[in-house]
């Protein structure tokens, strides 16, 4: 006999013949053909070389080798069963951490209510978040999720976009009534890392108030957002920032514009694990049934190049 004599499958037909006493009460347990049943304990026998069973007209009985061979047979029935257990237990009860990535303007929207209600709905699973303007390699594993704002994805990733997003110029109730129908002449619009001295930009050409200049500079969205609810000026925010912020108001005379997409990101090795596949899945859920808060209505289409 060698190692590969005995496999579980086998081990579960000796046992459920050994309960039983007969063949066909075993072929009845285990829910198969009798003639099946029979064969493959005669095939298991001829590996092992010697009966396990002794055959008469009452039945059939353990030889010797059976005998000793039942309790090993039922510690690994055991061991089988604790296992599945286990696989099934954590599979209806997910558990571990996630690693994922963010910008930090997003923990400014209601996606960090849906992060929220994940944790409260999964309490076994915990969440690593990293919030970086930085794109993590997901191929090297920085990351199991990355939410992403882009036009496009080029990663060997799997990918969903989830939706597009809409920008506006927001300030504060203040300065709002300060904005005329003039495209934004004697305005002040808050720059990002534009160059010292420069006064306009090509993405304030193309906004609702190109007569509008730059004066000031952020080179962080929190303190941009907070800033222009100060009264420094208008800022151009994603329309799902800016409508959340309790001192911003989109400013008057203006149409949002159309702005990058909202990618869920996830290594293609990842896709089957339970907690990532159940984040993924709740995630994309939750933010597409609000769409209408990432791209706004009347948002001016985005021009076809």
């Amino acid at each position: 006999m060698d190692g590969d004599a005995l496999n579980w499958d086998d081990l579960k037909v000796f046992l459920a013949v050994a309960r039983t006493g007969t063949i066909r009460g075993g072929a009845d347990s285990m829910h198969a053909n009798h003639t099946t049943l029979a064969r493959r304990l005669t095939v298991m026998e001829e590996r092992l070389g010697s009966r396990l069973f002794d055959r008469s007209k009452q039945g059939l009985a353990l030889t010797q080798l059976g005998e000793d061979l039942l309790p090993y047979a039922e510690r690994v029935e055991e061991e089988m069963t604790a296992a599945a257990r286990a696989i099934v237990g954590r599979d209806a009860q997910p558990s571990g951490t996630i690693y994922l990535t963010l910008p930090h303007g997003l923990a400014m929207t209601s996606i960090a209510d849906d992060l929220s209600a994940f944790a409260a709905l999964y309490p076994d699973i915990s969440l690593n978040m990293t919030f970086s303007n930085d794109v993590a390699d997901l191929t090297r594993r920085e990351a199991d999720v990355s939410l992403r704002v882009a036009d496009t994805v080029t990663d060997d990733v799997v990918g969903r976009k989830l939706v597009q997003m809409s920008q506006a110029a927001y300030c504060s109730p203040d300065y709002a009534a300060r904005v005329r129908d003039n495209h934004g002449e004697g305005l002040h619009l808050i720059g990002w890392h534009e160059p010292e001295g420069e006064v306009t930009a090509k993405w304030v050409q193309q906004s609702c108030y190109p007569k509008a200049q730059l004066k000031h500079r952020v080179s962080e969205l929190v303190p941009l957002t907070n800033l222009a609810a100060a009264g420094l000026g208008m800022a151009y925010l994603s329309c799902s920032i800016g409508d959340r912020h309790p001192g911003l108001i989109r400013a008057p005379f203006q149409t949002p514009l159309p702005y990058r997409n909202l990618w869920l990101l996830l290594h293609r090795d990842l896709r089957n694990t339970a907690r990532v596949r159940l984040f993924v899945d709740f995630l994309a859920a939750r933010v597409t049934a609000r769409k209408n808060e990432f791209w706004v209505a009347g948002t001016k289409p985005r021009e076809v190049a």
